[in-house]
């Protein structure tokens, strides 16, 4: 089990993955960012999303390697807890810094970039089906936008494995966040996902997922049924969003709320891009 992963120790998933959990524990992060190692004990390796610039899980991700040359190191998207430790991983071991792009947000109001790496610089930058290839392995990239508009998944072709990021994980759905979180954009990856054979998803966070379609399926049932209930709501009566929180998660820890609030935001302007509703103030009602 993931919640019963020490951080720090290197644990086969199956030869050509190993997983190190970093020690940043939280309620959006979960037990901690999980980095993948990809390749086998004489080959080189790519490591993906190094995780937070913690010295522990640097030296960590040094003993897990264990000398073997670094191809390359992939990110999925360039949060806060998924890149800053390329940057040193990098220079130790020489190698090139390669995935989604380094998007800048800009937004007035709230601070829409708080959650980004603002350092972060690939030295690569890649697109669908482009990929990374090592002693024995091959890295596909996936565009998977919707949790941050440049995530990237990346299929592993000798197993069949998926490392999803952020955009599917083992725990919980994913917070969109507007303006770069897309809601629209997280549907269509996921549906798009649905049309893969993918035999398991090895996420940023949470246990991995053994039955990946079936996971999918369910995460797209959930949405639609958010969906549902913010046509409901409004069909009542005119609302704002921390009205519809109040009324949808009731019960929810105290810590998450805003990101409830983010992924309501995030369907109601989903919803007015489809003409279904609208906007006059702070309050949203039926069009």
């Amino acid at each position: 089990m993931a919640e019963d992963l020490p951080t720090g120790v290197a644990v086969t998933l199956e030869p050509l993955v190993t997983r190190v959990l970093a020690p940043n524990a939280s309620a959006y992060t979960h037990t901690g960012t999980q980095t993948h190692i990809v390749g086998d004990a004489a080959g080189d390796v790519a490591v993906i999303d190094p995780g937070p610039a913690d010295p522990a899980h640097h030296a960590a991700l040094l003993r897990a390697i264990a000398g073997r040359p670094v191809r390359a190191i992939l990110v999925t998207h360039h949060h806060r807890d998924h890149s800053p430790g390329a940057a040193r991983l990098a220079r130790e071991t020489g190698a090139p810094i390669v995935g989604c792009d380094p998007i800048v947000v800009r937004a007035a109001g709230e601070q829409a970039d708080a959650a980004f790496d603002v350092g972060y610089a690939p030295d690569r930058v890649l697109i669908e089906g482009e990929g990374i290839a090592g002693d024995g392995w091959m890295l596909e990239a996936i565009a998977t936008p919707g949790h941050t508009s440049n995530h990237l998944a990346f299929a592993l072709r000798e197993t069949g494995a998926l490392f999803s990021g952020d955009h599917v994980m083992g725990w919980a759905t994913s917070v969109v966040s507007p303006p770069d979180g897309d809601m629209g954009d997280y549907m269509a990856s996921l549906e798009k996902l649905l049309l893969r054979d993918d035999r398991v998803y090895y996420p940023g966070h949470g246990e991995q997922v053994d039955r990946p379609q079936r996971l999918v399926r369910g995460m797209l049932g959930h949405r639609k049924q958010r969906e549902g209930q913010i046509m409901r709501i409004l069909g009542g009566a005119p609302h704002a969003v921390p009205a519809m929180v109040a009324r949808m998660y009731v019960g929810i820890d105290s810590r998450l709320a805003g990101a409830a609030s983010r992924s309501v935001l995030a369907h109601l302007l989903d919803l007015a891009r489809r003409g279904l509703v609208g906007q006059e103030g702070d309050v949203w009602r039926i069009v």
